[in-house]
């Protein structure tokens, strides 16, 4: 019976010496699993869209050719605006009053004559094609872009490419002046020939050139996702992106999105939606002790009076964003109506975005950091493509929902950032608080001076600083 049993106990010793160490592989793979999911970098799921008009073919694939574009205009469409600007009716504004009611009428008279006796509008459409223009379809809609190489690249040198994100009321025009800074530093006084760009600006979907989004819910995700597509199709795989404004939601999007893809990030304003108590006692302990709290001197004199500066100030300045994130389609029929109107409204946050004090300037104080033909040809891009309730229309697909809540809320920022702070921002978002979603701040930079359009206002500057900032990158 001994005998009988040992062929058992060899096999069953046998089983062993393959079950037991399979189980320790198993659970010693399921530990290490566990400890590697710790540490994923969590990533904002890419998903997929269809914004064109009906439902999405099902059969067919979508032309990805990238077609040449170019702006145009006519007699009929100039003659239309003339009539338009001739037939504008005014209110008075009140006596002293400047720019604390708004677009002050008076200013905006002369204006007005400016834009219907001396403004060039042909003139300034070649101005806008002297970069290369393109149009190409993702996801159901035609994305407009400007793409500007540099003439020359030094032998050896490896040129970066460089997405640039506008916000509202821009366009793609805000970076005009910046655009040859980066392609070509050397010519321009920047002697920084160990970094040259080629750059490349979309239109936000719904914004100038862009196809307006066909269906409901078009975000920055949606933005952020079209763009990475954008880029996938011009052949970059890895590249940097800059914004402000939406801009900074989309790029920073793109961040949380593929974090392979981007190499930096180099934003001029930042979104935090997180609060909480961490946050309620940085507050009210920066004042007093800011080292406590890591702020510094500068993030205390940009900070405080903090009731004065982040809600007084904030309230005064984000009336439209109430208007545009609820009934945007209402409030923009007067301004697709009507060029004055829609100048009013977008040259007021020239004014005040760019310096708070303009507020007290009779004429806003916008011919003291801007031309009127650069100003005008901003507004007319909205103008000439029906743009403005589209593009109104994106704050109310992004802000009417908790902030709190949204996919992106949740995903902290991995890729290196650059962050330049400008003092006349609307907001000012301490090194330490950015942190809180930023986790690899590589530059925090307190720029002298400048506001919300910042390439638009301070080229020179914005383009040093991106420059800084990919210079540390590269050398990581």
């Amino acid at each position: 019976q001994a005998i009988l049993c040992l062929p058992r106990s060899f096999e069953y010793s046998q089983k062993n010496a393959v079950l037991v160490p399979a189980a320790a592989l198993g659970v010693g793979g399921m530990l290490v699993f566990w400890l590697r999911s710790r540490h994923k970098i969590k990533t904002l799921e890419m998903g997929d869209g269809w914004w064109g008009s009906g439902e999405r073919p099902l059969k067919g694939k979508e032309d990805e050719s990238i077609r040449p574009f170019k702006i145009e205009t006519s007699d009929k469409e100039i003659e239309d605006l003339h009539r338009r600007l001739e037939q504008a009716r005014y209110t008075p504004p009140l006596e002293g009053a400047a720019f604390h009611y708004g677009f002050n009428s008076s200013y905006l008279r002369k204006v007005v004559a400016y834009w219907r006796n001396q403004f060039d509008w042909r003139k300034q459409v070649e101005v806008l094609n002297k970069y290369p223009h393109f149009q190409t379809t993702i996801e159901g809609i035609d994305i407009h872009f400007i793409r500007v190489k540099p003439s020359y690249v030094p032998h050896g040198q490896a040129v970066q490419p460089l997405l640039m994100v506008h916000g509202w009321p821009g366009s793609f025009y805000e970076f005009y002046k910046i655009i040859p800074l980066l392609t070509e530093p050397a010519r321009h006084g920047l002697n920084e020939g160990d970094v040259v760009f080629e750059v490349i600006c979309p239109s936000i979907p719904g914004y100038g050139f862009s196809e307006a989004p066909h269906q409901k819910g078009f975000d920055t995700i949606a933005t952020a996702r079209i763009f990475h597509k954008l880029m996938n199709r011009l052949g970059f795989k890895q590249y940097y992106v800059q914004g402000g404004d939406w801009g900074s939601r989309i790029t920073t999007n793109m961040a949380q999105m593929l974090p392979q893809s981007v190499k930096g990030l180099h934003l001029n304003l930042i979104f935090i939606n997180r609060q909480g108590l961490r946050r309620m006692i940085s507050v009210m302990l920066g004042a007093y002790v800011p080292w406590l709290v890591g702020l510094t001197r500068e993030d205390v004199r940009r900070t405080y009076p903090f009731i004065q500066k982040n809600i007084y100030e904030l309230l005064r300045e984000s009336g439209y964003l109430h208007i545009q994130a609820t009934k945007p389609d209402t409030a923009g029929c007067g301004l697709n109506d009507s060029p004055v109107g829609l100048a009013a409204y977008i040259l007021e946050k020239f004014s005040t975005w760019t310096d708070k004090s303009f507020l007290h300037k009779d004429d806003g104080g916008l011919e003291s950091k801007y031309s009127l033909d650069e100003l005008l040809t901003n507004v007319m891009i909205y103008w000439v493509t029906s743009s403005i309730v589209s593009s109104m229309r994106f704050y109310k697909e992004n802000l009417s929902k908790d902030p709190r809540l949204t996919p992106d809320a949740r995903v902290g920022v991995y890729v290196p950032t650059g962050i330049a702070a400008f003092p006349q921002e609307i907001v000012h978002t301490p090194r330490a608080w950015a942190k809180q979603i930023f986790k690899n701040i590589i530059t925090y930079s307190y720029m002298p001076r400048g506001g919300h359009f910042a390439a638009f206002e301070e080229p020179k500057l914005l383009a040093q600083d991106i420059m800084q900032f990919v210079r540390k990158v590269e050398q990581l």
